[in-house]
C-alpha cells in the first residue's frame, strides 16, 4: 500500500436531491479502510431538515430518482434523523485527520462540506485531506468497479467504491 493511506481513509457517499454543491443530503453512507474495509457509518436524513437549512432540491434530480431501482428509493425513505443530528453523528464517527474520499471533486466531499456550513457546524476533516477517488479512478480504467449491495444505496455505494479503490492502490504500488 502506499505510505499515504493511513489508517483513517473513508470513502464517502451521498444520496442526494440535487447535483450541485447546495444540494439537499437524503443519505450518508461511509466506510473506514486501509488495506481493508473496516467500519460504517449510514444514516438517513429527513429532507424537510435539509430544506430549513438552506438546501435545494432540483427537478431532474427527483424524476431521476423515479427511474431508480425500488431498494434504492425505500432506502431514502426509511426512518431517518434530521439533517444537524447527522452531521454530528458524523463528525463523532469520523474522528480527526481523515482522509475523506468521495466520487468527484466537486461532488461528495463537496455537497457535505456545504451543508456542514449550512447547519453552522464545523467540517470535521480539513480540506486538505479531501481526496477524489473518481480522478483516480479514471487513470485505471483496466480495473472494474465490482458492485455489492444495491445500486444508488449509500452504504453499498462506499462500500463497494473503497474496495474498488483499495484495488486500484495496490496496483499502483506494485507498478
Amino acid at each position: 500500500m502506499p505510505s499515504s493511506l493511513s489508517n483513517n481513509n473513508v470513502m464517502l457517499d451521498l444520496e442526494t436531491m440535487a447535483t450541485h454543491s447546495n444540494a439537499a443530503i437524503v443519505a450518508i453512507g461511509a466506510v473506514r479502510f486501509n488495506g481493508e474495509l473496516q467500519d460504517t457509518y449510514y444514516q438517513v436524513i429527513d429532507l424537510q431538515s435539509c430544506l430549513q437549512v438552506g438546501l435545494e432540491v432540483n427537478g431532474d434530480t427527483i424524476k431521476w430518482w423515479l427511474q431508480q431501482e425500488d431498494a434504492a428509493r425505500k432506502a431514502i425513505t426509511e426512518p431517518n434523523i434530521v439533517l444537524t443530528q447527522a452531521l454530528t453523528d458524523f463528525s463523532i464517527w469520523l474522528g480527526e485527520d481523515a482522509l475523506v474520499w468521495g466520487n468527484g471533486a466537486s461532488f461528495d466531499n463537496a455537497i457535505l462540506a456545504n451543508a456542514y456550513y449550512r447547519a453552522g457546524i464545523p467540517l470535521p476533516w480539513t480540506h486538505y485531506n479531501n481526496r477524489c477517488y473518481r480522478t483516480l479512478k479514471c487513470f485505471y480504467p483496466s480495473i472494474k468497479l465490482k458492485r455489492l449491495g444495491t445500486l444508488h444505496h449509500a452504504l453499498d455505494d462506499a462500500i463497494s467504491q473503497a474496495a474498488h479503490l483499495i484495488k486500484i492502490l495496490q496496483t499502483i504500488k506494485t507498478d
